[in-house]
This record gives C-alpha cells, sequence and structure tokens, in this order.
C-alpha cells in the first residue's frame, strides 16, 4: 500500500503542474489578445463546463472501467492539450476560439483525474488517515505546484508564447507514464441499465442530507471563488499594477496558504472535529472575500489575504472530501464524487460570467462583494444543516 500511496502522489505532482502551467498561462494569453472582461471571462466560462457537462458520465465511467485505465485516458488527453497550445504558441498563431478548445479540454482531464484520485484515496489508506491523505493530495494539487508552476508560467512566456504548453506535455507524459505503473482494484461489472446507473450516484447524493447540504455550500463557494479567480489578472494587473509576474505571485502566495495550512489541518479536524471545522472555516471564507473588496490597492496585503484564505479553503475542503470518502458506500464512490462536482462546481462557468459582467458594469472591487455576499449564504447554510449531532448520524447510518 505504501508503494501505491507513493506513485500516486508522483502522478499527481505531475499532472497538477501540467494543468497549473497550462491554467496559469491561459488567461495571460488571452489578456494578451483581449482586455475586455467580458471575452477573458470566456476562458473560464468554457473552461469550467466540464464539471457540469460531464462529471455525471465520468463517475459512470470510473465506477465500471479499471480507475488507473480512466486516470491514462485524462493524462493522454492533457498530453494533446499542452500540444496544442505549445504548436500554436510558438508558431505565432494564438487566438481566442483556440484558447478556449485547450481550456475545455484541461478541464476535461480534471474531471477525470480528480475523480480517480478521490476514489483510489480510500483504497490505498486507512480510513483514520483520509483527512492526512486527502490535504496531502490537496497541497500538491494546489499548494506545492502552484507556489513554483505560476511564477514559473510568467517567466516562461517572457521566453515565448508557447513555452510553458512545451512544459506542461512533457510533465504530462510523465503523468501518463507513472500512471501506467499503479494497480487498482476490480470494478463492478456493468450493467445493462446505464440511465440507472447514471443516476444512482446522483440521487444518493441528493437524499443524503449531510452531503446534500455540503454540495449546496460548495456551489455557493465555487460560485463566488469562480467570478473573483477570473477577475484576478484584470485586478492584478490594473488595481494592483503589478504585471505578469505579479500575478503569477499573487497565484503563489495562494499556494503557500495550501501549504501552511496541509501541516496542520488533520489535527484541526482531529481536535475540533468535522462540523466545527468547516463551520468556522466557512465563516472566514466570507469574512476575507469581503476584506479584498476594501483593502487599498497594496500588493503584499493583498497577497497576505489570499495566504489566509487558501488556508482556511483547504481546512473546508479536506473535511468536504473526508465526508463524502467516509459517508459513501464503496460502489457508488465514483458516482457519488463525481456528482458533488456536477452540481457543486457547475456553477463555476456562471460564477466567471458573472464576474466579467460586475467588473465591466460596476468595478473590478464589486466582483469580490459579490463574492463575500454569496460566501455568508453558504455559511449560513453550514451553520444551520452540519451541526455535531448531524455528522454523528451520519456515521451511525454509514457504519450499519
Amino acid at each position: 500500500m505504501a508503494g501505491k500511496w507513493v506513485r500516486l502522489q508522483a502522478v499527481a505532482v505531475s499532472g497538477s503542474a501540467s494543468e497549473g502551467l497550462l491554467l496559469a498561462a491561459l488567461p495571460l494569453l488571452a489578456v494578451s489578445i483581449t482586455t475586455d472582461p467580458r471575452e477573458v471571462s470566456l476562458v473560464n466560462v468554457v473552461g469550467q463546463a466540464p464539471w457540469l457537462l460531464f462529471s455525471l458520465f465520468a463517475g459512470l465511467l470510473i465506477d465500471r472501467v479499471r480507475r488507473t485505465t480512466v486516470l491514462a485516458w485524462a493524462y493522454g488527453v492533457q498530453v494533446c492539450a499542452a500540444l496544442i497550445l505549445a504548436v500554436a504558441g510558438t508558431a505565432g498563431s494564438l487566438s481566442l476560439p483556440l484558447l478556449l478548445v485547450v481550456a475545455f479540454l484541461v478541464t476535461s482531464t480534471q474531471v477525470l483525474g480528480n475523480g480517480v484520485s478521490g476514489v483510489l484515496v480510500p483504497e490505498i489508506v486507512e480510513r483514520d488517515r483520509l483527512p492526512a491523505a486527502n490535504a496531502r493530495l490537496q497541497v500538491i494539487d494546489q499548494g506545492i505546484v502552484q507556489f513554483i508552476v505560476p511564477p514559473a508560467a510568467g517567466a516562461l512566456l517572457a521566453l515565448s508564447a508557447g513555452a510553458p504548453a512545451w512544459a506542461a506535455c512533457v510533465l504530462a507524459v510523465s503523468a501518463l507514464v507513472l500512471s501506467r505503473g499503479l494497480r487498482s482494484a476490480s470494478v463492478a461489472a456493468a450493467k445493462a441499465r446505464p440511465l440507472h446507473d447514471l443516476t444512482e450516484g446522483l440521487k444518493y447524493l441528493v437524499r443524503t442530507r449531510l452531503l446534500r447540504s455540503i454540495t449546496i455550500t460548495v456551489a455557493l463557494g465555487s460560485f463566488a471563488a469562480s467570478a473573483s479567480a477570473t477577475m484576478l489578472v484584470l485586478y492584478a494587473t490594473q488595481e494592483l499594477r503589478i504585471g505578469a509576474v505579479g500575478y503569477g505571485a499573487l497565484l503563489a502566495c495562494m499556494a503557500v496558504g495550501w501549504v501552511a495550512s496541509s501541516f496542520f489541518v488533520h489535527r484541526i479536524v482531529g481536535r475540533l472535529g468535522y462540523s466545527w471545522s468547516m463551520r468556522l472555516a466557512q465563516s472566514f471564507v466570507a469574512l476575507l472575500e469581503l476584506l479584498i473588496a476594501v483593502l487599498p490597492p497594496w500588493p503584499p496585503a493583498v497577497g497576505a489575504v489570499l495566504i489566509l484564505m487558501t488556508a482556511t479553503t483547504l481546512v473546508w475542503n479536506v473535511c468536504s472530501q473526508s465526508s463524502r470518502q467516509r459517508f459513501t458506500p464503496p460502489a457508488l464512490l465514483g458516482r457519488v464524487l463525481t456528482s458533488h462536482r456536477a452540481l457543486a462546481w457547475g456553477l463555476t462557468p456562471l460564477g466567471a460570467l458573472a464576474g466579467g459582467l460586475v467588473a465591466a458594469h460596476w468595478s473590478l472591487r464589486g466582483v469580490w462583494v459579490m463574492g463575500g455576499a454569496v460566501q455568508f449564504i453558504g455559511a449560513w447554510i453550514v451553520w444551520r444543516t452540519m451541526s455535531p449531532a448531524a455528522f454523528s448520524e451520519a456515521e451511525l447510518v454509514a457504519s450499519r
């Protein structure tokens, strides 16, 4: 088991680094083509669409095909997406439609890759180590590689428009090769009821009160975070006036929060429990979103708030993912995880679109005001529905 866990982390490092280079480069390349907030937001709108369009089908695939095979397919597509962008950037033939296609393909690979990783974790690690294991993968996905990758993407873009994509292509090939060495448990035989199988995980998620509340809260948070993330590149270049390298530094600040929080998140969850950890985390995120809206345009202060925000978000994410893994039957886990993402992350395209509209018709700071208000609605839901008693009840049901 230890060897499989080490290899899964190695796959995550290579794959996430490749995704990070592409996702950091895409908005910067879009800004080099247009500065219209609505057009820039389209990169995130189209890029986030696969979470809504493909998640249910991805869950069915993960529960019906050997998980490591699906993971290899995902990285194969990622290699192709990186290669398309690399060739176009090197040839000087970039266009907004091309960036939209690449963004769509990269996120499609995330739908499959993240779903498979979430199912493999409870196969590989013990139940009581789920928070620590999920925190490690969160750090790899959102922390370490984003600490290194965003500034690297800015530096590589200074060399050529295709340089980040060439590096991403090499990393994606590495992830593909590493994933072929993983072995996963066999899956259930395919049934002749595809529609029933497709919706089985979704129904379980919606009918389980605690998991349903978590999904609604994540959906609101995804909407707010997508709006803010989409306009962060314009906020950095127009409000803070720090350029492409400064934008990469802000993304790196977010990664610092992930890394710092990872060292003690499992201790927080162990001491406070899932209920209080999630209540406090959601409340702090809402407050920090509003704080950015009123801060003066001083990059160090904004960077510090982003560090705190992502550190707090990691606590929430670890509890959220671990709850689904703990309270879902193994045969349904792939479909429940991807159903959650379809419902929760399906709002990210709307959030990106809303961010562009608010920035265009109000102000860039208005995007953070809207995000904070939406996050406070999520905090209200958490305090009402995610009590310690609710988690105890879910634990009893899962143990039957």
